[in-house]
């Protein structure tokens, strides 16, 4: 099980309220109708996944400790979500509305108040944080489901809206960082209360070499993005790799997916309104196809992934030529994220400038390299050396090793007590409904 750091159990009594209540902000303005949405491919029924976080908490959290028999008859055929293909999710015999929110109301209280008298185990610490960022990886898949579907945006306690409009402008230029031997991935003597656990795919910190490489202090922005678009790069076919193109002609995608021609310019979807694209905020909502191609046009690349992390963790040593075996939590240092710091928990509503939050600068001068965005890395998703697959949640990471791009950083709906300088999202490089965006390297 490795070492996972235990909580107060009233802390983990906060973190789950904390997160049933996101979830429950999230979906509870919905109508019976908005919740019934057709089948698509890139959303499940809003039923289906409600369901099944509450599941997950039932079978890896009150099942694993021997407290639970099944909730649900027949739940594990309704919401494991390995075993229930997600073209079948739209034709089960699913609970109703009322049924599903009774089942909720049943698992939040049984798995709270298991820890009514008495502190956690350290096995007990780790299912909890485990059910914990499950929530809110799906907290997030709700938020962009909401974006899809061009549903109005959630009205959440913790949003404050003004700060999509505090500027700070671009953030031009790259760093340069020094090569070296690199400890790539989560290292396991290096115990911090706010992000001890990792997931199997973060094991373990491993020596790798790194050239010396430039990067771009802050993301690619919707201006840099537009130029792009304007000299028809969604229609050169010598910007795209040959899978990428396939998606391209295939999708007849011509601009990003939200993007959209106004009078006065371009304009993008917001959930449900059409806003004027904030030309220094990043581009978002773009596929990892797309940011190659942007790469091709521009005459840059994505980083590799032990980039991205080095960039975003290393620390340079005294005379500036290399990086110490010193590394960071967080770009910022070892404090959790604070607002000050970076664009996370949905507090903006939506993406910022890329110039802002300079207090999450990472060593090397690189900016919001956590929240605002997810950002692309050149990298495949595989597992680390010596990787072995972390119980009772098996199916996390394994089987998706190979065929998915990893992705670093965070968005501004990812929870902060998910993401650091080690996590690793991974998703199909056609993806463009997340809220990804990537920031690239000189060749």
């Amino acid at each position: 099980m490795d070492r996972h750091s235990t909580f107060p159990a009233s802390e983990l009594q906060r973190l789950v309220r904390e997160a049933a209540a996101r979830t429950s902000e999230l979906v509870g303005d919905l109508s019976p109708e908005q919740l019934a949405v057709s089948q698509q491919e890139i959303v499940n029924p809003f039923l289906w996944e409600i369901g099944h976080v509450a599941f997950f908490y039932e079978a890896f959290l009150l099942r694993q400790l021997g407290q639970q028999e099944p909730l649900i008859e027949h739940g594990d055929d309704l919401y494991d979500s390995f075993t229930v293909d997600p073209d079948d999710r739209w034709a089960l015999p699913l609970p109703t509305l009322e049924q599903t929110v009774e089942y909720v109301r049943c698992v939040l209280e049984l798995v709270t108040e298991r820890l009514t008298s008495r502190d956690a185990s350290v096995h007990e610490t780790y299912l909890y944080q485990l059910a914990v960022r499950h929530e809110g990886m799906h907290a997030e898949a709700f938020t962009y489901m909401r974006q899809t579907l061009e549903y109005p945006e959630p009205k959440l306690d913790v949003c404050r809206a003004d700060l999509r409009s505090i500027g700070s402008g671009p953030c031009p230029g790259d760093v340069a960082i020094p090569g070296g031997t690199y400890r790539l991935g989560a290292d396991p003597d290096v115990v911090l209360e706010e992000w001890a656990f990792v997931f199997d795919n973060e094991k373990w910190a491993h020596p790798v070499e790194v050239a010396p490489f430039e990067i771009a202090r802050a993301p690619v922005s919707n201006l840099e993005f537009a130029d792009f678009v304007e000299d028809g790069g969604y229609l050169r076919r010598e910007l795209w790799s040959r899978q990428g193109w396939q998606w391209c002609a295939k999708a007849g995608m011509q601009r990003p997916i939200y993007w959209r021609r106004s009078a006065d310019g371009w304009a993008r979807m917001h959930f449900d309104r059409l806003v004027p694209l904030e030309g220094h905020a990043p581009v978002v909502n773009v596929g990892w196809y797309e940011a190659q191609a942007w790469c091709n046009w521009a005459g840059r690349r994505l980083p590799t992934e032990a980039e991205w992390e080095l960039a975003a963790s290393a620390e340079p040593d005294a005379g500036g030529g290399g990086i110490t075996d010193r590394k960071r939590a967080y770009p910022w240092g070892e404090d959790p994220a604070g607002e000050e710091h970076a664009n996370l928990d949905w507090r903006a509503m939506g993406c910022v400038d890329v110039g802002a939050f300079p207090a999450g600068d990472s060593a090397f001068g690189c900016r919001q390299m956590l929240g605002n965005v997810w950002e692309w890395t050149s990298s495949a998703f595989y597992p680390f050396p010596g990787y072995v697959v972390d119980t009772p949640y098996r199916e996390y990471s394994a089987p998706w090793f190979g065929n998915r791009k990893v992705l670093r950083g965070g968005s501004w709906a990812t929870r902060s007590l998910l993401v650091n300088g080690t996590y690793r999202n991974f998703f199909q490089p056609e993806r463009n409904d997340i809220f990804a965006g990537f920031r690239t390297c000189v060749r």
